[in-house]
């Protein structure tokens, strides 16, 4: 008997065409009864179908159809059950952010590849960052800051000159967008377990948005990040082609 595969694709036609192919081969399984899911393609359309299924035991397996395929294996229809048994599996746990806004409001987001505050106006911004109760930087003048998973070590964190972290390193990236003040701060490495807090200076003059893999919130006065260790997020690699290998690769390239 065969697996159990649901299969779900981006609006893009390439994706949809290729949803469609695979359906006719394989079937289509309901999500809550699937024992793997896959999906079709890029990284934005991987971690959204990985915030709406993290919920379900079933990890996903994504195959790219998309621009970009840091997250996604190559696409084929072929031998996909045998490609399925083989896989390797990263388990991921997201980032939870809590925003308090200028007007009081409250927002929780999470994040798996992560947490960013940018400077919503044409002043830079100015944050203060606690770390576990502790003050750290008592003021960062920039175009923003973030934090972090290795996951997400090569998106936009690695795009800001931010490290990049091993799979299971048990770290996260505190990084600095182009920083004015301390000059070319460049951030710090942290414990996952840290807690993470930054408070935004000046807020009505220098507005600051917060983001969490694309989900945004203006107006921001404060911004807590934490590593949530009771969601887990498992993704299904090709032999070879894992995460961790991946994450090294991109440092030679």
């Amino acid at each position: 008997m065969g697996l159990n595969i649901a299969f779900c694709a981006s609006r893009a036609p390439v994706a949809q065409t290729a949803r469609a192919a695979l359906i006719g081969r394989y079937g289509d399984a309901p999500l809550d009864e699937a024992d793997v899911i896959v999906a079709l393609g890029g990284d934005g359309f991987m971690l959204q179908t990985l915030h709406g299924t993290e919920h379900l035991a079933a990890p996903v397996y994504g195959m790219n159809r998309g621009t970009i395929g840091f997250l996604m294996n190559e696409y084929s229809e072929s031998d996909l059950e045998e490609r399925l048994a083989a896989a390797e599996e990263a388990d991921l746990n997201p980032l939870s952010m809590r925003t308090t806004g200028v007007d009081g409001k409250s927002h929780k987001a999470l994040a798996i590849n992560e947490v960013s505050l940018l400077r919503a106006g044409p002043q830079a911004a100015k944050l203060r960052i606690t770390v576990d109760g502790r003050l750290r930087l008592d003021e960062l003048v920039c175009d923003g800051a973030l934090v972090c998973t290795p996951a997400g070590s090569t998106a936009y964190n690695y795009s800001a000159h931010g490290p990049v972290l091993p799979i299971g390193s048990d770290v996260l990236a505190l990084t600095a967008v182009a920083a004015f003040r301390p000059r070319r701060w460049r951030g710090a490495l942290l414990p996952k377990t840290a807690r993470v807090r930054f408070d935004v200076l000046e807020p009505e003059k220098r507005p600051v948005m917060a983001e969490a893999d694309s989900r945004a919130f203006a107006n921001i006065a404060s911004v807590v990040i934490e590593s949530d260790s009771t969601i887990v997020h498992r993704i299904l690699f090709d032999p070879g082609h894992g995460l961790e290998e991946r994450l090294i690769s991109e440092q030679f390239t």
